[in-house]
C-alpha cells in the first residue's frame, strides 16, 4: 500500500512595504547545506523531495523572488526543510528596519534557519515546533530579528504549526481553503518578530495549532511577501491548475512579484492598509 503524500508549496517572496524596526552589514552567501535527511536553503529551490518510511509525508516544492533592490544578497528570507517523521518545512523572514542601522536583516534569519535545521532530532525539541523556535532562537548570536513559521507533519497525519508573525500557512482541500494561520500584529505593518534585543518576541507569543490533513491536501506556506501579493482565492486557483507542486510553488511566488510590480493592482495589503 503507497503511502499518502499531501503537497506542500512554500512561495517566498517579496513584499511591497516593510515598515519595520530591524538589519545589513556584509552580504551572506546562497547556500544550500545537506545534513542527513535535513536541507537548509536561502536561494531559490525548484523541488525537494521530502519522503519518510511508513505513514504520511509531504512532496514540497519551494521558490523564492528577492525583492528587486534585495537580489545581490539574496534577500532577507530563509527556510529550511526536513524529511523528519513525515516531513518539516519552516520559514524566516529578516525584518528590513535593521538596514537602517547598517546591519544586515538576513545574517538573524539565515541563523535562525540554520539552528532549526540542526535541532530538528534534538531529544528536547520532541518534535515539537514550538520548542523548536525556542531552541534555535536561543541559539541565535545575530543582530537583528525575524518573523518565523514552522510545520511539522506527523507520520500519522496531523499537521503541527507554530509561528510568531506574520509569515503564514494555508491548507487547501478539493479547491477550498481549510485553514488559514492569522498574522500576529503590534498593530498594522508591526508584526511581532523574534529578535536579538529583549523587547522582541519569544516561543511563548507563538500562534500553536494543529490541523488534521487529508491525503492530497496542498499545504502553502511563505513569508508575508506571498500573501501581502496574493488572494486567497488565487491561491486556490493556482493550486487547482498544476499537478507538478514544484510548478505551482513558482507561479505563486511568480504572480506575487507580478502584483508587487503593478502600481494599479489593489493588493491584500492595499485593502488591509484602507481598512485599519
Amino acid at each position: 500500500m503507497e503511502s499518502p503524500v499531501f503537497r506542500l508549496c512554500s512561495c517566498i517572496s517579496y513584499s511591497k512595504t516593510f515598515l519595520h524596526p530591524i538589519s545589513t552589514i556584509n552580504s551572506p552567501k546562497l547556500y544550500s547545506i545537506q545534513r542527513r535527511k535535513k536541507l537548509f536553503c536561502s536561494a531559490p529551490s525548484d523541488s525537494v523531495p521530502v519522503c519518510s518510511e511508513g505513514g504520511v509525508s509531504l512532496s514540497i516544492g519551494t521558490h523564492v523572488i528577492p525583492h528587486p533592490n534585495k537580489v545581490e544578497k539574496g534577500g532577507e528570507d530563509a527556510f529550511f526543510i526536513s524529511s523528519c517523521k513525515g516531513g518539516i518545512i519552516a520559514v524566516a523572514d529578516g525584518v528590513s528596519g535593521w538596514a537602517e542601522r547598517d546591519v544586515n536583516p538576513a545574517l538573524f534569519s539565515l541563523e535562525l534557519m540554520a539552528h532549526a535545521s540542526n535541532l530538528v532530532e534534538d531529544e528536547e525539541v520532541q518534535y515539537d515546533p514550538q520548542t523548536l523556535i525556542k531552541k534555535a532562537h536561543a541559539a541565535t548570536s545575530s543582530v537583528g530579528s525575524a518573523t518565523v513559521i514552522v510545520a511539522m507533519l506527523e507520520r500519522t497525519g496531523p499537521l503541527k504549526i507554530a509561528n510568531v508573525g506574520d509569515c503564514g500557512l494555508r491548507v487547501v482541500r478539493k479547491g477550498q481553503i481549510v485553514f488559514s494561520t492569522s498574522p500576529q500584529e503590534h498593530y498594522f505593518d508591526c508584526p511581532y518578530q523574534l529578535s536579538s534585543e529583549a523587547v522582541g518576541q519569544t516561543y511563548l507569543d507563538a500562534t500553536v495549532t494543529t490541523v488534521e490533513l487529508l491525503e492530497g491536501d496542498a499545504v502553502v506556506m511563505g513569508s508575508d511577501g506571498l500573501f501581502d501579493n496574493v488572494f486567497d482565492s488565487e491561491i486556490v486557483c493556482i493550486v487547482g491548475s498544476y499537478n507538478n507542486i514544484a510548478d505551482a510553488a513558482k507561479a505563486l511566488a511568480n504572480l506575487a512579484y507580478d502584483h508587487s510590480q503593478d502600481s494599479s493592482f489593489d493588493s491584500p495589503y492595499s485593502q488591509e492598509a484602507r481598512t485599519r
